[in-house]
């Protein structure tokens, strides 16, 4: 593929590839593009599609397509050069009215598509679901990085997989969906990401009331789900679950020469650049046959890559809000926000999701639910798991496991699934303990730390009700010289809690007294990481001044605590004044904040381009303040 120079090229003429569509199984009504084209769009309704992964479908067609907002990070990452957003390729482009790639006169060339695939919604087998109101357009790879992305327009319109909807997204659901994906990412969060909004002037839709259409332009590695492999294990579709597994392994996770090696200690996950050994086989071997075969190895790279973002999400208080199977990527990528959240008062509790009454997607319980979710998945594949060796056995491969094999097969594949649980545990562990070493100032997080700092800290913040953004991001520029004396860390305590005082139940006195106490051993164990890095000793020079140790300890913590997440009462104020108040520019400027979350602050600083940045100062001082007491813990529903 043909380099592009920097900075980019415009959306028209970013490479473009289909890879999905060209190694898998399309819908049998529409074997090929032409098919689908030369079908009147309104003909292409929901229904039950079998022995396939997608539907050639294209993005119906909108009529004055209005431009909202874009992200410049994603323009950046897609190799989409600055400015471009201002011409009409690119505002028809991302309204899903240009086609690239299709050649009209020979029917012939790339197709949009709509993937296939089921899930398990609360915990409730849930059968075919699929890309009800998302047609992906095409593929591009940025040149720079090297990176391939999908990109795919939300709210597309009616597709094989709409069931009972209508295929639209509303106004209110692709503005926190445009926001959220682009401040994940740019908080460190795996995340998909949104290059664009627009909305839709002439499209009304029906939900709770009637709302403005709108149309998310979002890209991603890979929209491939755990539900997708849900779906073919129900419908018992072996070889469709092999290419689907050999798909994932080779075009999504970079080769099979790229998956972990062999598990010897799950504490120490290793890895391996040999791919796993395939010996045919005539039958199963016995469970002393250990060899860990290519699809444990993808099984086992999935978890770990979901074991890490929910480690993210922890960390940093986000909740997805409905963590269903099809909401949970074989990349490890946050994923279709609707009820989605950041903590404001810490709750492990709390969950977003109105909708949620056993509290099954909340904070607390998302480490265990993405567990579940990829037990689902190990059964999907356990065949081929627990097959071992034998795996690629022509017999096997036509026929599957013999009966007088299939104890030995499922006594395997059990195994594999509880190696991988505790892999997950302990990929999780290190990551969140990674995270929050950094997050208080620590050069590591020991158990030690963890019992006697950490989930003291944790507690307090629950029992006293203090936000859980804001004391990080306050507790980076405490200083330890204002720690020093009891008095003197009852004060600094004042500036952890809301402007009303102590919300918790406990009288004033004795919540700064707990929190002083709680300073008071991460002063202690500063210190001593103090002393291990020799110091102001071991301070760095800039050229004019040198910078001590605690000015560095100050700068590493601001750059992982936000000072700036979008919280739901953010948003919903940012709704208001763009569906009813006609706002524009809000948009640009709550962007810039999700892009840059880590500021003192935005208005007057110089970005990246070397241009001063105009914001609105009162408005980031409103939006990084104290959350208004009854929009604290705010829940919406999964209606988007």
């Amino acid at each position: 593929m043909a380099s592009v120079p920097a900075p980019g090229v415009a959306i028209a003429d970013l490479p473009k590839t289909w890879t999905f569509t060209s190694s898998l199984p399309p819908d049998p009504l529409f074997p090929t593009p032409a098919d689908s084209h030369k079908t009147p769009r309104d003909k292409i309704g929901p229904r039950q599609v079998r022995g396939a992964l997608f539907t050639w479908v294209r993005p119906e067609p909108v009529e004055d397509p209005e431009l909202l907002a874009v992200s410049p990070a994603a323009m950046r990452d897609l190799g989409i050069q600055p400015g471009d957003e201002q011409t009409e390729e690119f505002r028809q482009t991302v309204a899903g009215n240009r086609l690239h790639g299709w050649d009209n006169e020979k029917m012939e060339g790339g197709y949009p598509w709509a993937q296939c695939y089921g899930g398990f919604q609360f915990g409730q087998w849930a059968g075919q679901l699929g890309d009800g109101r998302v047609v992906s357009l095409f593929e591009t790879r940025n040149p720079s990085t090297g990176v391939r992305y999908e990109l795919q327009l939300k709210g597309a319109g009616l597709t094989p997989y709409s069931r009972f909807a209508d295929g639209k997204a509303v106004l209110r659901s692709s503005i926190r969906e445009f926001i959220v994906s682009e401040s994940l990412n740019a908080l460190g969060i795996p995340s998909t990401r949104a290059l664009s909004l627009t909305l839709l002037p002439h499209v009304k839709v029906r939900r709770e009331t009637i709302e403005p259409g709108a149309i998310v332009l979002r890209f991603a590695q890979s929209w491939l789900r755990l539900g997708t492999f849900d779906l073919l294990r129900a419908r018992a579709d072996r070889p469709l679950l092999r290419t689907l597994s050999t798909y994932v392994a080779e075009n999504v996770l970079g080769g099979w020469e790229a998956l972990p090696g062999r598990l010897d200690n799950p504490d120490k996950p290793a890895k391996s650049s040999a791919p796993a050994r395939s010996v045919p086989a005539t039958e199963i071997q016995g469970p002393e046959d250990a060899a860990e075969n290519r699809f444990t190895r993808l099984f086992r790279e999935i978890t770990r890559r979901n074991a890490v973002t929910v480690a993210h999400w922890q960390a940093y208080g986000f909740m997805n809000g409905v963590l269903n199977t099809d909401n949970t990527s074989v990349l490890g990528l946050s994923l279709d926000f609707g009820p989605f959240a950041f903590m404001d008062n810490f709750d492990p509790t709390y969950t977003p999701n109105h909708d949620d009454f056993l509290l099954r997607y909340s904070y607390r319980n998302q480490p265990t639910i993405v567990w579940w979710n990829l037990v689902r998945t190990a059964e999907a594949i356990g065949e081929l798991m627990g097959a071992g060796a034998a795996v690629d056995d022509p017999t096997f491969i036509e026929k599957g496991v013999r009966e007088e094999d299939a104890g030995v097969l499922v006594a395997r594949a059990e195994k594999i699934i509880s190696q991988a649980g505790e892999e997950y545990k302990a990929v999780f562990l290190a990551e969140y303990r990674r995270l929050m070493a950094a997050r208080l100032g620590l050069r590591k997080l020991s158990d030690d730390d963890f019992d006697n700092l950490l989930s003291p800290l944790l507690d307090t913040l629950h029992e006293l009700e203090l936000d859980f953004h804001h004391f990080f991001r306050r507790l980076s520029g405490t200083r330890l010289d204002e720690l020093e004396t009891e008095q003197q860390r009852k004060d600094a305590a004042a500036r952890f809690f809301h402007h009303e005082g102590s919300t918790g139940g406990a009288s004033e006195e004795d919540a700064r007294a707990r929190v002083a106490s709680w300073l008071d051993k991460w002063r202690a164990r500063l210190l001593e990481d103090k002393a291990e890095d020799g110091g102001d000793a071991a301070g760095t020079t800039d050229g004019s001044s040198t910078t001590s140790w605690e000015d560095r300890r100050i700068k590493a913590m601001k750059a992982v605590n936000p000072n700036f997440v979008p919280r739901g009462w953010i948003l919903d104020e940012i709704i208001r004044r763009v569906e009813k108040g006609g706002e524009r520019d809000v948009l640009r400027r709550v962007m810039h904040m999700s892009l840059h979350p880590f500021e003192d602050k935005w208005d007057g600083e110089v970005s990246e381009d070397g241009q001063t940045y105009s914001g609105d100062r009162e408005e980031e001082e409103r939006w990084t303040g104290d959350v208004p007491r009854l929009e604290r813990a705010m829940q919406c529903s999964c209606s988007s």
